[in-house]
């Protein structure tokens, strides 16, 4: 039976179409299995997809009426056909084909839905084409054709005054052109770069393996080189640390498949971020002293009460213990900050009952928080390896955020489950929500959204620090909100082998 199994897993990932299958007895329909054909679609890969709703793929284009007819199909339990647009994980737009069927156990009941997609991106790219032709051939040639010399034109025009530097390369890697800015900022002539192959280029700086990797499989796979970071001594100018984004072009004619390369010196910038983080991990530790000190005094005079005290002195006492203890955790924030951002951060990974550690983090902050419900639901029975003490600082960040944030509510709802082969944990509450916009950042180091900074006190490194906790134990957090209708965090960890 489980050969079988693994020849029915082999058959699915060699299947062309995407192949996803979600868990209709978990809230929200989680996807707990994609084959490799889904992976290679969406550009996702297997971790980040686990878990979500198969709705992630429409990012925020959320207004289509397609995402109605499926949300009934699922409701009625019916087969669907639909064609609706989806976004890659670069943020291409791609026309998906998608057959949905429910799958019913022997009492009837639906509990698993499985889908079928497929990228129709140039079937509708040909139909528009074609529906274009028909209108009108004749126009459609002459407004091309004065519409590509404006733009030969408006490009040039552009690509010489961009503060960036650009070059176009050829299949060959070999340059074609250069800004004027590329050739200043370098300190090189066009005959130095013009006809030249990248990896040729100076004392041979851009030949490096992975950069030259990555260019490669511009051309046949269309995938784009992102933030890819150089620091290297360039003749010339020193050493500087660059910023290389690539992508690959296409014109007509003669000028089909070149490759775009974006450069940007990023030294400066990297030496304030290095600065700045120099000084909040110098600022932390200094501050750390001192202040263990007076939590240390304060408590001593707690326990040395002189008699007869006042009520208003006990109560003073009380709230000199409490901010101590505010700003220790706020400065502690700022060393894991800075332990993140140099690298330091410790991992002590030891195999732990995640349902426990979840079970104790509640409990403790129901404690802390009796105007808040905490209701927690679900179970894993499933052991993580890894550092129990940062999970479950994640569990607590998120369930603070969400009684932070959500002030007019007095319910966090904290739900656990098994979604193949991890374990997916969701906070939601019932608060103001967070717009899309801010949803882009909220996990970038010292974010704050507009809307909250006025209202609540904080420094935004929460859910920064969160984020990278997660990332470092190879799971993924995202967020799904809508403004004015709450805001659900969720986690996945992969579970320990031969569970």
């Amino acid at each position: 039976m489980h050969n079988n199994i693994e020849l029915y897993i082999q058959a699915l990932n060699s299947a062309n179409c995407g192949i996803i299958i979600t868990d209709n007895l978990q809230p929200d329909n989680p996807i707990v299995y994609c084959n490799k054909a889904f992976e290679n679609i969406s550009g996702y890969s297997y971790d980040e997809i686990i878990g979500h709703n198969c709705r992630f793929l429409q990012s925020q284009d959320r207004s289509q009426p397609e995402r109605q007819y499926i949300k009934e199909a699922i409701s009625e339990g019916k087969d669907c056909r639909v064609e609706i647009r989806n976004y890659k994980k670069n943020g291409d737009l791609f026309w998906n084909e998608l057959f949905i069927s429910p799958v019913k156990n022997d009492d009837g009941i639906i509990t698993h839905f499985i889908g079928v997609q497929n990228d129709i991106t140039d079937r509708k790219r040909a139909e528009h084409e074609l529906r274009e032709e028909k209108s009108s051939v004749e126009r459609k040639i002459q407004e091309r054709t004065k519409e590509l010399i404006e733009s030969e034109s408006f490009l040039s025009s552009i690509i010489q005054t961009v503060r960036e530097s650009l070059l176009v390369l050829d299949a060959n890697y070999k340059v074609l052109s250069v800004n004027n800015h590329f050739l200043s900022s370098f300190k090189v002539t066009k005959e130095d770069t013009v006809g030249k192959n990248l990896f040729e280029l100076g004392n041979h700086q851009w030949d490096i393996d992975t950069l030259r990797e990555l260019l490669m499989k511009i051309l046949p796979t269309n995938n784009p080189v992102i933030d890819y970071e150089v620091e290297h001594n360039f003749p010339y100018i020193g050493k500087k640390v660059m910023l290389v984004n690539a992508y690959r072009i296409e014109f007509e004619g003669q000028y089909k498949d070149r490759i775009l390369i974006a450069i940007e010196d990023i030294t400066e910038k990297k030496e304030i971020d290095r600065r700045k983080d120099d000084f909040l991990s110098i600022a932390s530790h200094e501050l750390k002293t001192p202040l263990t000190t007076i939590k240390g005094l304060v408590q001593l005079l707690q326990r040395m009460k002189p008699d007869g005290a006042s009520e208003k002195y006990n109560e003073t006492l009380d709230k000199v213990s409490v901010y101590v203890d505010r700003l220790n955790i706020l400065i502690s924030d700022l060393l894991d900050t800075s332990k993140i951002q140099s690298g330091n951060i410790e991992l002590h990974l030891e195999p732990f009952d995640i349902d426990k550690t979840i079970r104790d983090t509640v409990d403790n902050l129901s404690v802390s928080a009796p105007s808040h419900t905490i209701e927690l639901s679900g179970t894993t029975n499933a052991t993580i390896l890894g550092d129990e003490l940062q999970i479950s600082q994640v569990i607590n960040n998120l369930i603070s955020n969400a009684i932070k944030y959500s002030p007019d509510s007095n319910k966090v709802d904290v739900y656990i489950n098994r979604v193949g082969n991890f374990v997916k944990v969701s906070v939601t509450d019932y608060g103001m929500g967070i717009s899309s916009q801010d949803k882009a950042k909220i996990f970038e180091r010292f974010y704050r959204a507009k809307h909250i900074q006025k209202k609540f006190p904080g420094l935004g490194i929460g859910l920064y620090i969160s984020h990278e906790i997660i990332a470092n134990h190879k799971g993924t957090l995202w967020v799904e909100s809508e403004v004015g209708e709450g805001s659900t965090f969720s986690f996945t960890l992969p579970i320990m082998k031969n569970q």
